[in-house]
């Protein structure tokens, strides 16, 4: 009996060990798993350079001059290529700035508050003082459940990080890091390089991959592979081109150098179409979040909203200085939480009782200082929600506020 009761005593402690023992190795596994993506492009990376600096360069060129061009721009293309993959892959994603975060007793009000107008003013005015112009579709502001905190202008959660992170493009399994304004430049870069890298390779092997061809339909002309299955006693023409290009050294690397070739096909179709895309996006600096859900202001949804021109657009990703447009060094301009808008977004701050007074009158006032009030379009406050049928569990059956739509599948891409 008391065996049997110390068991029974052990096994919930043995039980809640297991249990932490298995999150554990499924956190552990699951991150390792993220990591298989880049390992499949670090290996065949590695192959491309076996296959085409030993391969091509060595053994199939023959001229010394030709060697060294081909190798020193291979060597340039895979050095940027990997030092741009390198930062896009590593590069520190700064946080939110603890002002954008609800202090203790905001979040208490937050969570005692009755209704969805009172949890609406709690968060216009703990927002007044902060850069944002952004706004849900009911017009509220963007805040997020998860982090507890006001997003900033442009600013999503990502679900696979578990955070909140400025300027999110998306996040992106081949790079498992979020792509956003810390690293944007670097994966603009590691398109780009990517894309000459695969280019330069198919050019310079296409020549060859024409010749192997040639060959290869001479040798089947000849018949030199019936013979040689049947033991039939193969002629010179045969003879010679077992001993050279059909040999078994010059096999193997014939067989390298033309899958060299398809595979930088493949992918400079696919990197290309991508860097073409980031390259319209960059142009009206868009996100691919904006490009799906235009970025809504007070005046409403404006896709263009944050565009200032292309050349100002390219900088503001590029930087000012055009000696480091093409290194991967950081140069974006701003801090990741405010940007310049176009002009009938840009307001200035209110405290909330101001700011509904504006409303009221279906005005606001310019961010210019010159005094003038700019009509505001009227939107029926009334029509959505700032509430979700989504429940979380830590609000309990009190009046939650939620973020509309700020937390679905495009946020957690």
């Amino acid at each position: 009996m008391a065996s049997s009761v110390q068991n029974n005593r052990s096994s919930p402690a043995g039980f809640v060990y297991n249990c932490m023992c298995c999150k554990v190795c499924n956190r552990v596994c699951f991150r390792a798993f993220k990591w298989i993506p880049v390992l499949l492009i670090i290996s065949i990376v590695t192959w491309s350079y076996y296959a085409y600096v030993i391969q091509l360069c060595i053994f199939t060129i023959e001229s010394t001059v030709q060697k060294c061009v081909y190798l020193v721009i291979f060597h340039i293309l895979l050095i940027m290529f990997a030092w741009s993959y390198w930062r896009t892959i590593f590069a520190e994603i700064q946080p939110v700035p603890d002002k954008y975060k609800l202090p203790e007793r905001e979040l208490e009000k937050l969570l005692s508050a009755e209704s969805e107008e009172a949890q609406r003013n709690i968060l216009e005015s703990f927002a007044s003082d902060l850069p944002i112009v952004t706004r849900t579709m009911s017009g509220s502001v963007r805040y997020c459940n998860r982090c507890v905190l006001v997003k900033p202008d442009r600013a999503h959660h990502c679900s696979i990080c578990a955070r909140c992170v400025l300027k999110m493009d998306h996040h992106c399994p081949w790079v498992n890091n979020c792509v956003c304004y810390f690293n944007y430049k670097f994966f603009m870069l590691f398109l780009g390089y990517a894309l000459l890298y695969c280019l330069f390779i198919m050019a310079t092997c296409l020549p060859y991959f024409i010749r192997f061809w040639k060959i290869y339909q001479e040798y089947k002309h000849a018949h030199c592979d019936r013979l040689t299955q049947n033991g039939t006693i193969i002629s010179k023409q045969c003879m010679d081109m077992l001993n050279g290009e059909f040999g078994s050294a010059a096999n193997a690397g014939r067989y390298h150098i033309v899958f060299a070739f398809f595979v930088s096909m493949m992918f400079a179709i696919s990197l290309g179409s991508l860097f073409g895309y980031h390259c319209y996006l960059v142009a009206n600096n868009r996100t691919t979040l904006e490009a799906f859900r235009a970025p809504m202001f007070r005046g409403g949804a404006d896709k263009n909203g944050f565009s200032m021109g292309v050349y100002n657009n390219f900088k503001e990703v590029f930087g000012n200085s055009p000696n480091l447009w093409m290194v991967p060094v950081f140069t974006s301009l701003g801090n990741g939480c405010d940007f310049p808008v176009r002009r009938e977004h840009q307001l200035q701050t209110f405290t909330t009782q101001e700011a509904h007074g504006y409303e009221s009158m279906g005005t606001t006032r310019s961010s210019f200082g010159d005094g003038i009030v700019y009509p505001l379009p009227r939107q029926d406050e009334d029509t959505e929600s700032l509430l979700s049928s989504e429940r979380w569990e830590r609000w309990g059956e009190r009046a939650q506020p939620y973020d509309e739509r700020e937390s679905s599948s495009y946020d957690e891409l």
